[in-house]
């Protein structure tokens, strides 16, 4: 599987102005430009940009990204950060990206303060994601314009080059960027992400990161009793795969480790119980919580935490073949519970108790977490920004939500009493597939609390989060978001 190949950006820190747009702070209050050694060289478009301020053309209240044409340099785009004591740095790199997609430039030149007490030097590496984030724009099937726009080539950093700038430049770089691979995945079609293309990236991008990669095929599911993953596979002609992705750092034996699982359903026509035609196209969404895994397993690669930590993502499509499950139908999973498929559309829960049975069987992790577009309950219950969460323990509960919130990849938990386990509980068999639509998203979670045991677990359905997110302005507006990327790194990267 190739992905649109895209010229890498030059990203440079300089001591000089260059001759494309030029993106700065513009403090309240008529405040200086913070960049001393810049004042003579600034002067005209600072006094500029002091007349718009006074004039009442630029409002410097709110945090926001202002563009203006000033004759000397060209383009200018002034950050402000309105009364906010602590601005989300992420938010104003993000409006930054977006109107730089739209600048006709190949270069902008963002000056950076020169005092490591103010928030844009403390909040560099959030600025920066957020920028890298906001750039982000999907073209691999749209024919080029002619003529064709100027395109962003070189960000240039004013400011004096630091380690600490250096490491979180590179951060931020990392994480965009594999937030950004997850989107890609999500946003490509059923036909051109097929359930053994997102094996194949997930084999490239092992390789390529030096992670230790097998994937299962079907007769090796078979052969591990994996009956639920296989059932939801039988209607497609499209083979599934158990992915299995290893990192483990460097001179450390005896770590913790970390289980991730993603649902990877790289289509979900939602089989015999067949989804309504009107929005169906974006069931190739479906599989954002394996390429969530799969972009926090290239980020960590790079990144390289203190534990180990496995990525499991069970890849499949769900299409009502010939000889897909019937409403009815009976399977059973790898560590031998029955289930009776009430609807074969409830299809996520499935392939993911099978891979969580057997990712804890094998690699008995210290924790683990799930990510799915799981329930349409969950957009319902929540809409499109927080993701929901459900848990068994309250130590790693703490440790997802410190990470939500670090990370920008908002959560809520949800209550997982046992009480809503009896709409789950199966007549003929041990479980039934879905409790119908009261509580559906805590029932679907329940379901999948049945096959961790006492493991320490966290249940994250993104299914309002995972595309065509409005209220983030880090998340595209359309198509896919790439949440659980950071969060599932930040994890990783402060476990205790």
């Amino acid at each position: 599987m190739s992905f649109q190949q895209v010229e890498p950006m030059k990203i440079q820190f300089v001591r000089t102005l260059g001759t494309g747009a030029l993106a700065l702070l513009v403090p309240g209050k008529g405040a200086a430009p913070l960049n001393q050694a810049l004042q003579a060289e600034l002067k005209t478009t600072w006094a500029y940009l002091q007349a718009l301020v006074k004039a009442g053309l630029l409002k410097t209240d709110k945090t926001e990204v202002q563009g203006f044409i000033d004759p000397r340099p060209g383009q200018v785009f002034a950050l402000t950060l309105g009364a906010e004591t602590n601005p989300d740095l992420r938010v104003l790199g993000a409006k930054l990206g977006k109107k730089l997609l739209k600048a006709d430039t190949e270069q902008v030149t963002l000056l950076l303060p020169e005092s490591p007490n103010h928030a844009l030097c403390t909040g560099f590496e959030r600025l920066m994601e957020g920028l890298f984030l906001g750039l982000y724009s999907y073209e691999e099937f749209k024919k080029p314009a002619d003529p064709a726009p100027k395109t962003l080539k070189e960000i240039r950093l004013l400011g004096k080059k630091t380690p600490a700038l250096a490491q979180a430049l590179h951060r931020a770089q990392v994480l965009a960027e594999a937030t950004n691979f997850a989107r890609d995945l999500g946003n490509r079609p059923a036909n051109r992400c097929t359930p053994t293309d997102l094996k194949n990236a997930c084999e490239q991008t092992a390789k390529a990161q030096g992670l230790k990669f097998k994937a299962l095929d079907e007769a090796a599911m078979a052969k591990a009793n994996m009956g639920c993953l296989l059932g939801v596979s039988k209607g497609s002609s499209e083979p599934a795969w158990l992915n299995i992705l290893e990192y483990r750092p460097a001179g450390k034996k005896k770590a913790p480790t970390l289980l991730l699982v993603g649902k990877g359903l790289t289509f979900d026509a939602g089989g015999i119980s067949l989804k309504p035609a009107a929005g169906m196209e974006e069931m190739k969404f479906d599989m954002m919580g394996g390429a969530g895994v799969l972009g926090a397993m290239l980020a960590l690669a790079q990144l390289k935490p203190k534990i180990n930590v496995i990525g499991l993502i069970p890849a499949s499509e769900n299409l009502p073949g010939p000889s897909a499950n019937k409403p009815g139908d009976v399977l059973t999973a790898c560590n031998g519970t029955t289930v009776e498929v009430i609807n074969t559309d409830a299809e996520g829960r499935l392939i993911l108790a099978d891979a969580l049975a057997y990712g804890i069987k094998t690699f008995q992790p210290d924790a683990v977490i799930d990510m799915a577009t799981l329930t349409g309950a969950c957009m319902v219950a929540l809409g499109s920004y927080h993701s929901g969460l459900l848990t068994n323990d309250a130590a790693l509960k703490a440790q997802v939500q410190a990470a939500a919130e670090a990370s920008g990849d908002p959560v809520w938990e949800l209550p997982s009493s046992d009480v809503y386990f009896k709409q789950i509980e199966g007549s003929i068999t041990d479980l039934k597939n879905t409790g119908g639509k009261d509580a559906g998203t805590i029932t679907a979670g329940l379901f999948l609390k049945h096959f961790v045991g006492k493991t320490p677990w966290v249940h994250l359905d993104i299914a309002g989060t995972a595309w065509n997110v409005e209220r983030i302005e880090y998340y595209p507006t359309k198509g896919a978001t790439g949440t659980g990327v950071r969060l599932l790194t930040e994890l990783a990267m402060n476990w205790k």
